[in-house]
């Protein structure tokens, strides 16, 4: 595997996974007070234009990377901006375990 490969792959799975754990967060806890929209909507766009990038190019290592990313950070931004009653309903519908603190 070239040097490039594996720098890209690493870079890949490292920008995937670190969204996953605030969006888990998010489900157990329905608590998004620490999360900044404004941040979060910059990244979303920015995901999305990466996915375009990656579509025009026909790079399909970017554009699954950033797909997923935007799926993620879409989903973030989401229940930081719902009320608490729909972010509840979301929460409970992914995972229906009482909301834990954290």
């Amino acid at each position: 595997m070239e040097f490039e490969t594996i720098i890209g792959s690493l870079a890949a799975v490292c920008s995937t996974t670190s969204f996953a754990p605030q969006a888990w967060k998010i489900i157990k806890s329905r608590d998004t007070a620490g999360i900044s929209a404004p941040m979060y909507a910059i990244t979303v766009l920015g995901f999305a234009l990466w996915l375009t990038f990656g579509l025009i190019k026909k790079e399909w290592p970017i554009v699954i990377t950033n797909g997923v990313c935007l799926i993620l950070s879409t989903f973030i931004l989401s229940m930081t901006l719902l009320p608490r009653t729909k972010k509840d309903a979301v929460a409970n519908a992914l995972d229906p375990a009482e909301p834990t603190e954290q």
